[in-house]
């Protein structure tokens, strides 16, 4: 669609008005910054405030019928109501909505940036810190927008900008939606960027947030490999028919690769969640970031590079969809091709993808072979058990001796940090001071749980991502968050299994308990061949202040769970203080 964005105009020629027509007696529309088929968006100054601002023009595709047109109207109201809500420094600012000749028109913060996808077209590939500072921003503005129950739906390089500076903010909510309406797109009408929509949605099935993981994990795979994970020389069907039913691209092996494999999974539920792609992010994200972007990435010079190639998956309205399969006729072969055709686009196309099971076979002999095997294995059973006993030896392996806990990196002294846990509505009540190991990070986002109210988060990290001290603040709502509500939905996080109580007592100074609890953390990537697990220990205080909830915790690998405690969290919870 369009990019908020001062630094990558198109051209202004053609259009008499700019700089002489005014919007809602305030904002003077100067030049075109992009278009698609979706909008305009225009450099403007507003002769009010007297500052520069970004104004979206909606503009819609020819030969939309007028109720269709309506809808797509209401859509950018949709995108102002969506921003609006959020107030996060990776999302791009909302300032106004206004209405010229009854046609909306959005205005908005105006960054001097240009887009991961100019910078991809100029320049190339990004280098693994710059991608990963890339990844980072982009999913804390995700975990923003999904708190306040908003999925983006078109995330991709075009809509991802990056400033000088080194701020990273995602835009265009245009094709936004908040979560709790009623979605307007109906059948054989798909709003999307073809070679970055999910799955799922590419063969008309329900928008979920995991729709974008899934173009986070594609958009990192442009920044790392400079061209998008489909493209079928810019033809919009075809591009949908291999993201639905082609195999899923492998990155080149690279400290990226697994993040990018486990967005890119085709069934929603076991793509990665964002919390746990920025904590295998932490790592490598050591360098600052005003110093990550050089002045050599915002000089435009003339490339060979074709457009398409990185962004010409512009956001479309596809109108028809690709023709289903032909039913195979008998003595055809049933096999697939190595590049499937387009498949429809179903109202409810069932797991991707699909893939019928082969016919059984039965083949003479095969009871006889079976029987044997049998009797092998009941003979080398019984030849063991032999030698064993003959040999004075148990029957069973020794016991595996018990890992010992490893011990919990140095830390060094602690300082003395001061954060804000205000929530998105801008309540206050949320500053605090806590003492930090003096190299952690910190993170601020906004975190909606299964079975809790949204929350601010702010997070420090040691350098190597495996420690994380964790400050939430669930805000003053209509019905008060208790104590025994934050535990009784803490449990219900997790997998049977994987979470696991192991001690409380109550706080003799707060209104509230010390937990302590050990989780486990389950992850596969696409074409990894088993599930790697993680085991940790979390130490938290959960406690009430004045009719708000906080949650102060430590969560180390088990591994370190007793130094853990002893070096980090009884040195660290004592020092928390609330600012009011």
């Amino acid at each position: 669609m369009c990019r908020v964005s001062s630094s990558e105009k198109g051209p202004v020629g053609g259009d008499d008005t700019a700089g002489s027509r005014v919007v809602a007696g305030r904002y003077r529309l100067r030049s075109v910054l992009g278009s698609g088929s979706m909008g305009t968006v225009w450099s403007a100054y507003d002769e009010f405030l007297h500052r520069p601002v970004a104004v979206k023009e909606v503009r819609l595709p020819p030969g939309v019928p007028p109720v269709q047109a309506a809808e797509l109207r209401e859509r950018t109201l949709r995108e102002a109501r969506a921003i609006a809500v959020l107030s996060h420094p990776n999302v791009i600012t909302l300032h106004d909505v206004a209405r010229e000749d009854d046609e909306p028109f959005v205005v908005m913060e105006l960054l001097p940036a240009r887009s991961l996808a100019g910078m991809l077209r100029e320049h190339g590939p990004l280098t693994v810190p710059r991608a990963a500072a890339v990844a980072d921003a982009v999913a804390a503005a995700l975990e923003a927008a999904h708190a306040a129950g908003i999925t983006h739906r078109d995330v991709k390089p075009g809509n991802v900008l990056v400033a000088r500076d080194g701020r990273i903010k995602l835009t265009d909510f245009g094709i936004a939606r908040n979560v709790s309406e009623a979605t307007m797109t109906r059948t054989g009408m798909m709003l999307g960027s073809p070679a970055y929509i999910a799955p799922e949605v590419a063969s008309g099935g329900a928008v979920t947030p995991a729709a974008d993981l899934w173009g986070l994990g594609a958009t990192l795979f442009a920044a790392v490999e400079g061209r998008p994970p489909y493209d079928a020389d810019g033809d919009p069907l075809e591009t949908v028919g291999r993201v639905v039913n082609g195999a899923v691209p492998r990155p080149a092996p690279g400290p990226l690769a697994p993040l990018i494999r486990g967005l890119m999974a085709k069934e929603p539920a076991a793509r990665l969640s964002l919390q746990e792609v920025r904590r295998r992010l932490y790592p490598l994200l050591a360098q600052p970031r005003h110093t990550l972007f050089g002045p050599e990435l915002f000089a435009d010079r003339a490339t060979s590079r074709a457009p398409d190639r990185i962004d010409g998956t512009a956001t479309q309205v596809i109108r028809e969809v690709p023709p289903a399969p032909a039913e195979p006729s008998a003595g055809t072969s049933t096999e697939r091709s190595a590049e499937p055709e387009p498949g429809e686009l179903a109202t409810d196309p069932g797991p991707l993808p699909f893939a019928p099971p082969a016919p059984a076979r039965r083949r003479a002999g095969a009871g006889a072979a079976l029987l044997a095997v049998l009797l092998f294995l009941v003979a080398a059973a019984g030849g063991f058990a032999l030698t064993r006993t003959v040999g004075a030896q148990p029957l069973l392996p020794p016991e595996r001796p018990q890992r010992t806990s490893a011990p919990t990196p140095p830390q060094g002294e602690l300082e003395a940090r001061t954060g804000d846990a205000t929530n998105l509505s801008g309540a206050k009540g949320g500053l605090f001071s806590v003492h930090v190991p003096q190299n952690w990070t910190s993170f601020v986002t906004q975190r909606a749980d299964p079975g809790l109210p949204p929350s601010t988060v702010v997070q420090y990290v040691s350098p190597d991502g495996t420690q994380t001290l964790t400050v939430q603040r669930f805000a003053p709502f209509a019905a008060p968050l208790t104590v025994d509500d934050y535990r009784g939905a803490l449990a219900k996080q997790w997998a049977p299994g994987d979470f696991v109580a192991v001690r409380e007592t109550s706080l003799p100074d707060r209104d509230g308990v010390r937990l302590f609890y050990r989780t486990v953390e389950r992850a596969t990537g696409p074409g990894e061949a088993s599930e790697s697990q993680l085991g940790r220990s979390t130490f938290a205080e959960v406690f009430r202040h004045g009719t708000g909830l906080w949650v102060v915790a430590v969560t180390v690998p088990t591994e370190q769970e007793r130094s853990g405690q002893v070096e980090l969290f009884d040195r660290i919870a004592p020092t928390f203080r609330l600012a009011d």
